[in-house]
């Protein structure tokens, strides 16, 4: 028996970082594999992004605001080091390096921002001038559309981390990915859930991806069969067609863009914004359509219309 036949069904090697959200998405997978009767184990990989919290954000070189929290992990997986890599969807760049593929996105939890702040129970609540901690382009664009006052400060690191510098009274509120808090359970100071008319979530946010090898080697087929049962389908679609929209944008998680698909009565509906950096202009569609139209179809209709709207020039402010 060849060596690589004798491995194909040896432990589900899943990478993940380090921080306690990954860890938490890494487990829930495994417990699923678990679950379903597959060995499995998960390899801590440090990111660029891991070493890089600390520090003032710079992009380096060759890398975008994703790939600073990916790249180890893929050549992790390159190098047949790890089976699968277990990502929030958000932080992949809509197109994969064509070794690799979206083999499995499990059902999305709660795509929405979440307000976090203890005495200040909504944004509307927030004093003149109030001090709010994110560093996405997105959110600072979105609230500044709502609150032109509002003052922002650089809070990075792990959820626990900007909980804490919240505590310490670095700043008045944060805005996070409610499903973070919620598997994390923090959620005791959330206190409002934006909708995405009021801010449109990023790509994928509240999704996870489960990103394996493409290639056809006994092993990469058995991991593949292994973990098709985490695809969800309606999830996928959704998540698809809001990349397609970012991808037609030339966007990434630099740029001011939010996108959300969701199934209703029997359609898909699709809300897609973009917003001048500071907040003053911005162009959205709120737009239906059948169960038939595919992803793609629907992510690029949703992308012309916001270009036709003069979302581009948006993005060149």
């Amino acid at each position: 028996m060849s060596t690589e036949s004798s491995n194909v069904k040896a432990p589900i090697r899943i990478g993940s970082r380090g921080s306690q959200l990954a860890l938490w998405q890494a487990n829930h997978i495994l417990e699923a594999l678990r679950e379903a009767g597959h060995a499995a184990e998960i390899d801590v990989i440090r990111t660029t992004g891991d070493h890089m919290q600390q520090a003032s954000f710079v992009t380096p070189p060759n890398l975008d605001g994703k790939g600073i929290f990916i790249k180890e992990i893929e050549e992790a997986l390159e190098e047949n080091r790890i089976d699968i890599a277990v990502h929030s969807l958000k932080d992949l760049p809509t197109q994969l390096a064509p070794q690799f593929t979206l083999a499995a996105i499990p059902r999305r939890a709660d795509a929405r921002d979440a307000w976090v702040c203890e005495p200040y129970w909504a944004l509307h609540a927030l004093p003149l001038h109030g001090r709010i901690g994110t560093t996405s382009p997105r959110r600072r664009a979105q609230l500044l559309a709502l609150r032109p006052d509002v003052e922002f400060v650089d809070i990075r690191g792990n959820i626990d981390t900007r909980l804490r510098k919240l505590a310490a009274g670095e700043c008045d509120a944060l805005v996070l990915a409610a499903a973070g808090l919620e598997r994390l359970d923090r959620t005791e100071w959330v206190h409002q859930r934006f909708s995405p008319a009021e801010l449109c979530p990023a790509p994928g946010q509240g999704a996870l991806a489960i990103e394996t090898r493409s290639s056809y080697t006994e092993r990469d087929i058995f991991i593949r069969e292994a973990i098709a049962f985490l695809d969800h389908a309606e999830t996928r679609f959704a998540v698809e067609a809001e990349r397609v929209t970012l991808d037609a944008l030339g966007g990434g998680c630099s740029l001011p863009i939010g996108a959300h698909c969701v199934p209703e009565y029997n359609k898909w509906r699709m809300f897609a914004q973009v917003i001048a950096p500071d907040g003053e202009s911005m162009v959205q569609i709120d737009t239906e359509a059948s169960l038939s139209t595919s992803a793609e179809t629907l992510g690029r209709w949703v992308a012309e219309d916001l270009k036709s709207k003069g979302a581009l020039e948006l993005l060149t402010v």
